[in-house]
């Protein structure tokens, strides 16, 4: 399961249950630009044993003062980097818990409402919409999915990529964005309709 959706799925009783025996994991890797809308490189590892994320990523030299304390720069691959902690931190700060779990739920009900209507235009929905992701084909027209997807993206009303599901061309919509409303789900739908060739 993809981290940067899927770890989120925790912040809500109703999708908590989707990932069940997480907690149990000695690491966790997530993202925080896709559900928190941080930046793209605000990725980040939660580890039971820190010391080992140490062990791997210290680096020696005679200039470089080893302490008690592991610094910042030994838990990481990269020497030095941007602050992107503050981003995740004032995110999840001004969401709360109760906000996350509103994001996650309310990001899961509009996938659920993209799957409805490009049902009933016409598409396939070939996964089992449980988060925030859709995959839709046309039935019989499969191989139209790359131009169905650059069309849109190029009128833009939304962006998406076309995928490959189980040798399916596709598309694959994923509602990960805060400020996404209804109103942007017909939309966008409107236009993937218009978009077919």
């Amino acid at each position: 399961m993809d981290g940067a959706f899927g770890l989120w799925a925790a912040a809500s009783p109703r999708t908590r249950h989707l990932i069940s025996g997480y907690e149990a994991a000695d690491s966790w890797v997530s993202d925080g630009h896709k559900w928190l809308n941080t930046p793209y490189d605000c990725g980040f590892a939660i580890c039971r044993w820190p010391q080992a994320v140490h062990a791997v990523m210290a680096t020696v030299a005679p200039y470089l003062k080893a302490g008690e304390v592991a610094a910042p720069k030994d838990m990481v691959p990269e020497f030095s980097r941007s602050a992107r902690g503050i981003e995740v931190w004032a995110a999840l700060r001004s969401l709360g818990r109760g906000g996350v779990a509103d994001l996650v739920e309310r990001c899961c009900r509009l996938a659920r409402l993209f799957a409805d209507e490009l049902r009933a235009a016409g598409f396939e929905i070939l996964n089992d919409v449980v988060l925030n992701q859709v995959v839709a084909t046309l039935p019989g027209r499969e191989e139209q999915m790359p131009e169905i997807s650059a069309r849109v993206r190029a009128g833009g009303e939304a962006w998406f990529g076309p995928t490959r599901w189980r040798g399916v061309d596709a598309i694959r919509l994923s509602v990960s964005s805060w400020v996404t409303t209804e109103e942007d789900v017909h939309r966008t739908v409107a236009a993937i309709r218009a978009a077919i060739p």
